[in-house]
């Protein structure tokens, strides 16, 4: 029995007495099957990626920061990181109109209303990522 049921389970057939854990050994295969295959694509995918941010200026503000780097990934990389900061501080931004712009009168809301980056909407959007945005006096 022993000798059949290790057969069984080398085949991919496992005995309803033996049956394991199915949801903790799967992780575990998909873990070991994708550890540090999406890292190595992302790396390779990077050499084709144009970023929004060129890798000029990336590279202009990483030597003036003492980051020296001859590999233009690492460069893209950063710019790449940039990116997503800028843009999830700008969507954070945008949800804040929508929460100011909902407690509005419905008069002053239209179906195809502009939305406008400003100062009030930025500065708790950029208050969550810890930058402090202080306007001076004279522009009250």
């Amino acid at each position: 029995m022993a000798a059949s049921g290790v057969d069984e389970v080398a085949n991919g057939i496992i005995p309803s007495a033996q049956t394991p854990n199915t949801t903790t050994s799967n992780q575990n295969q998909v873990e070991q099957k994708t550890a540090g295959v999406p890292l190595s694509d992302l790396v390779l995918q990077l050499e084709d990626f144009p970023p929004t941010i060129p890798d000029s200026v990336t590279a202009y503000y990483l030597n003036k920061s003492g980051f020296d780097s001859s590999d233009p990934r690492v460069i893209r990389l950063v710019s790449l990181a940039a990116q997503k900061f800028i843009s999830d501080i700008a969507n954070d931004a945008l949800q804040h109109c929508k929460m100011k712009a909902s407690g509005q009168s419905s008069k002053k809301q239209g179906k195809d209303k502009k939305i406008t980056l400003t100062m009030d909407d930025l500065t708790p959007a950029l208050a969550e990522y810890g930058i402090n945005v202080k306007k001076p006096s004279y522009f009250l």
